[in-house]
């Protein structure tokens, strides 16, 4: 089957609402749907976090020639035996190589990163001599490509460095500089348009209609998508009005992924799929078997990918980190890989979960000898924000999964290693 389904939102609903799909397998279908955005180029001090669209093929050999890996004379191993007396006849400080050749009974002095001069064969350390600026007593026998780096250690012209689908690292962008890259091909950032919707939500700061609160959603989902690399875009919020909602149709191919947040669910005022449907949205999927989270909603409007999230704040955001991040990473160019988790130990006891996976807000400390330990937030609510704002890990609960004594193993995702 298509990772897209093929009939229109509104013939497929009754049969998609009826299953609550495993969330495994809902993002595998949504990773599947998506492709990575194209190449562009970039300089190299914007390169950092972006995913290389090409390899990076080195474009010199590092190091150019033999060069001395710390400082102290160059000699032959012939002449450099304990005892011995060297003329000096030179030096070789880095960037300044010696033109002529060491020949017997003679040395250079040297330092760290010069060229190794011609008829050297060692290096004799600076603290294993003794100099009198015409010449140089060895105080210890030197042994034969000593405390020299050969040419073409480090990487040689043409060679690959870095492969394509690598996410940039600092490191990563201290080899692209070394091997003299100053542009590098990455995938673009995704672009995401965030659209919350609801009659009974306002933006910070604007007055608050009766019985209505102030809109979060899209504010903490834009921090997530610029956290995951991605470009956001937030739209203007939607009231509960299908043709305000259609209206977005007509935005829908500027974005790489279009997300609402809102208006998922089964209510007569969540008008997503009905809103969406007239304007020819397909849907893939609605509705999972997790918490918080069920009414997630995934389809595609003509070209553009559109998730839908619940409108539960912490639904939304948990979400996020388990589908949005995933999805950011493949239209990134990277294969969008499940959140990263731990094995850590729970302090308290834990209940048996019903048939809905479960990702349990918790904080993390540590005891006597420095050990991890997680303890799940007492009231989950999907409202509470607070709850999650000091929540260190999500404790993942898989269905049926039996109650757990304080002690035991659990596994829980890290917010902090992802980010967020």
């Amino acid at each position: 089957m298509s990772a897209w389904c093929t009939r229109p939102a509104a013939s497929r609903a009754s049969s998609v609402a009826s299953d609550l799909l495993p969330v495994e397998e809902a993002r595998a279908r949504i990773l599947a749907a998506l492709t990575p955005t194209a190449a562009e180029t970039v300089a190299l001090p914007e390169a950092a976090g972006r995913v290389l669209a090409s390899p990076v093929v080195a474009r010199l050999t590092q190091p150019p020639a033999d060069v001395s890996a710390m400082d102290g004379y160059a000699v032959r191993v012939a002449d450099a035996v304990e005892g011995a007396t060297l003329s000096m006849i030179g030096s070789a400080p880095a960037g300044r190589p010696f033109a002529s050749e060491v020949g017997p009974g003679q040395a250079v002095r040297i330092f760290t990163g010069g060229f190794v001069p011609a008829g050297a064969d060692a290096i004799l350390l600076q603290e294993d001599a003794t100099a009198d600026g015409a010449t140089v007593r060895v105080n210890e026998t030197v042994k034969a490509g000593r405390w020299i780096r050969r040419r073409g250690l480090d990487f040689a012209e043409g060679h690959e460095v870095l492969p394509a689908g690598r996410k940039l690292t600092a490191r990563d962008i201290g080899l692209a500089a070394a091997s003299n890259n100053p542009w590098l091909a990455v995938h673009r950032r995704p672009r995401i348009g965030i659209l919350a919707t609801g009659d009974e939500i306002a933006l910070p700061g604007d007055p608050i209609p009766p019985g209505g609160i102030v809109s979060s959603n899209a504010h903490a989902l834009a921090a997530l998508v610029k956290g995951a690399g991605g470009d956001p875009v937030v739209l203007p919020i939607a009231p509960d009005d299908t043709h305000a909602i259609a209206e977005v149709a007509g935005t829908a191919h500027a974005f790489d992924l279009l997300v609402t947040t809102g208006g998922a669910s089964v209510g007569e005022h969540d008008l997503i799929q009905k809103a969406l449907g007239g304007e020819g949205f397909e849907l893939g999927f609605w509705k999972i078997a997790m918490r918080p989270g069920k009414p997630l909603i995934w389809g595609r409007l003509g070209r553009t990918p559109v998730l839908g999230l619940p409108g539960n704040p912490v639904s939304a955001m948990v979400c996020g980190v388990v589908f949005l991040i995933p999805a950011i990473a493949r239209l990134s160019g990277l294969p969008g890989d499940p959140p990263p988790t731990r094995r850590l130990i729970t302090a308290v006891p834990i209940a048996e979960n019903d048939r809905r996976a479960d990702h349990l807000r918790s904080a993390i400390s540590y005891d006597s000898e420095g050990r991890m330990r997680v303890t799940p937030a007492a009231v989950q609510d999907s409202s509470m924000l607070a709850t999650l704002a000091r929540a260190d890990a999500l404790v993942l609960r898989a269905p049926f999964a039996r109650a757990l004594p304080a002690g035991a193993e659990v596994e829980a995702i890290l917010l902090a290693d992802l980010g967020v």
